[in-house]
């Protein structure tokens, strides 16, 4: 019962922290697009299951702002989006911690809320039972996804409208997804609105299996990071999706560990996918959006 407290207590006490060192902007005036008013509130608790913090219940989309150092800003910026199966968010390791450490390389990072399903008391225990049957799941995410991809749409558009305001460059705009957050990433970059298309776009275990539209003529440099073993069987997705930018002959760097599972994203264990991060920052150098 105490650990119980004790993690429900870090949880609250990380979202006010959060709350109150960070910038946290509605990405919609009011009800978003496409969606009915809500009454349910998001919901932030400790996942047992995956062991983190998560959010679940997004209905009002939202950025939170991470701003690096005037020493250290670069001009360039990365929507981030957490991953967590269209249920929930995996707001730290997939989130936060990874804004954190490309601030500090001089990226002004947002890490994106997207719109999620509606779950009951733990969103990632009913993403566990409704990933069984992967057919039923598909087809009930179908009906989330396009409102998600659609919030990837609209924080680069944001971004990129308020570029001045934040010190940055619109055209160096890049954004960064993590497993359905991933899938975020990839439908924003193959359908952008007029003006939305990112600077730069990275895939960590995602998937853009869901996506059958061709790579776009300006479609930007892609950095695809997975591991073979990936429990969701998402590796073969990373595959294709590196192949897919080969093959229309743009920029594409591929990273698929050998062991790594899914979900690593900022956790340490002592093997080599503790380490992607850093090669993302490498490829973000030879591409320029470090300078």
């Amino acid at each position: 019962m105490k650990s119980i407290i004790l993690r429900t207590l870090c949880a609250v006490l990380f979202v006010a922290s959060c709350a109150a060192a960070q910038e946290v902007i509605p990405l919609y005036p009011g009800t978003p697009p496409a969606s009915t008013p809500d009454t349910y509130p998001e919901k932030t608790y400790f996942s047992k299951l995956w062991n983190t913090d998560v959010v679940s219940n997004v209905t009002k989309p939202s950025l939170v702002v991470f701003k690096p150092s005037a020493a250290t800003k670069n001009g360039t910026a990365a929507i981030i989006c957490p991953g967590g199966g269209f249920m929930a968010l995996s707001i730290t390791s997939e989130g936060t911690d990874a804004a954190k450490y490309l601030t500090e390389r001089g990226v002004t990072t947002f890490v994106l809320k997207y719109r999620l399903a509606h779950t009951g008391e733990d969103a990632t225990q009913e993403f566990a039972d409704a990933f069984s049957n992967r057919e039923q799941f598909d087809r009930t995410m179908s009906k989330v996804i396009p409102l998600s991809v659609a919030d990837g749409v609209a924080a680069i558009t944001y971004v990129k409208q308020h570029a001045a305001e934040f010190g940055i460059s619109p055209d160096r705009v890049g954004i960064i997804g993590f497993s359905a957050g991933g899938v975020v990433a990839a439908g924003a970059t193959l359908r952008p609105a007029l003006g939305s298309t990112p600077a730069f776009v990275a895939v960590i275990y995602g998937s853009a299996s869901e996506f059958k539209d061709a790579v776009p003529a300006d479609a930007p440099p892609l950095f695809i990071a997975a591991a073979t073993d990936d429990n969701l069987g998402l590796a073969p997705d990373s595959i294709a999706l590196y192949q897919r930018w080969v093959d229309a002959h743009k920029s594409a760097e591929l990273h698929m560990y050998a062991i790594g599972g899914h979900g690593f994203g900022m956790h340490q264990h002592n093997i080599p996918t503790d380490h992607w991060i850093d090669r993302l920052t490498d490829w973000l150098q030879l591409q320029g959006f470090l300078k």
